[in-house]
């Protein structure tokens, strides 16, 4: 890729993580982006539009967290978060996007791919479950199709690699360690990550200056302020996508017709769960 087609990595600017932000700003701003992202939603079904949203980083980079703001408010009809198990053996045969465009939005849909088809330059790269033939093919590979088969298809492609230090990223792992709730998270991997975290850099480094286009540039978001992430992130989303509000016919609630003769309240049948709280 010659560098006249490529611009600058552009980095989502955040103040350091020791700038704190309390919990009481992060929910009223939140507040605000989330309700710019529901008139983001309406947009896109009445425009029958269609964005890909793609989001890497390290582990506990925060990736799921930032998605789950994201959707918390939002339809799910609209708002698909995808997050792939490994492949199974089927899929270890195709082609390697080949599963991930199953996924790809039609009109009116916004996919949020937790992960994507960059696995193969990250940890499978590291891990060494990818030859070096197939990867160099993949990274060749990436850019023309996200043209060809994603953005010049006239679907809005956005990048998100969400990037935290070396001490952040060993912090959140002992507190999920300690935390029983997010005990899900832990996998064998991570602990590669942790160990491996030169290797990663390096492998990121690549896959971001090979895959830096100006039709599908990355967005690097520093992370280790999960809360100045989550909102600067959001807040340029929305600023990329040039959506407008459109005014929604709300509805009126109609008076309850009469209660019938001989009608009771309550459902008579099934069984009360016990009143615990």
């Amino acid at each position: 890729m010659s560098k006249d087609k490529r611009k600058k990595d552009e980095v989502i600017e955040a103040p350091a993580a020791s700038d704190k932000l309390s919990g009481k700003e992060f929910e009223k701003e939140l507040a605000k982006l989330q309700v710019e992202l529901t008139r983001l939603q309406t947009w896109v079904k009445g425009k029958g539009a269609r964005i890909i949203v793609v989001f890497e980083g390290r582990d506990t980079a925060g990736k799921g967290g930032v998605i789950s703001r994201i959707t918390a408010r939002t339809s799910p009809r609209v708002y698909r978060h995808v997050a792939l198990p490994v492949p199974s053996d089927r899929e270890k045969t195709q082609v390697f996007i080949q599963r991930y465009i199953a996924h790809f939005p039609a009109a009116g849909e916004i996919v949020l791919f937790d992960r994507s088809w960059y696995n193969r330059a990250g940890v499978e790269r590291v891990m060494e479950f990818v030859t070096d033939e197939d990867y160099e093919r993949f990274i060749t590979m990436v850019p023309v199709v996200e043209r060809e088969m994603i953005v010049n298809n006239g679907i809005i492609l956005r990048k998100y690699f969400l990037d935290v230090s070396q001490d952040e990223q060993r912090r959140r792992f002992e507190a999920r360690i300690k935390d029983p709730v997010k005990h899900w998270k832990l996998s064998p991997m991570d602990t590669e990550s942790v160990r491996r975290w030169w290797d990663y850099t390096a492998a990121y480094q690549r896959m971001i200056e090979a895959t830096h286009t100006s039709w599908a540039p990355w967005h690097i978001v520093p992370a280790d302020n999960k809360r100045r992430a989550r909102l600067n992130l959001i807040r340029h989303l929305l600023d990329s996508i040039p959506y407008k509000k459109v005014d929604v016919d709300l509805p009126k609630i109609p008076k309850a017709q009469r209660r019938p003769k001989n009608a009771t309240e309550g459902l008579g049948a099934g069984q009360p769960i016990p009143s615990h709280y």
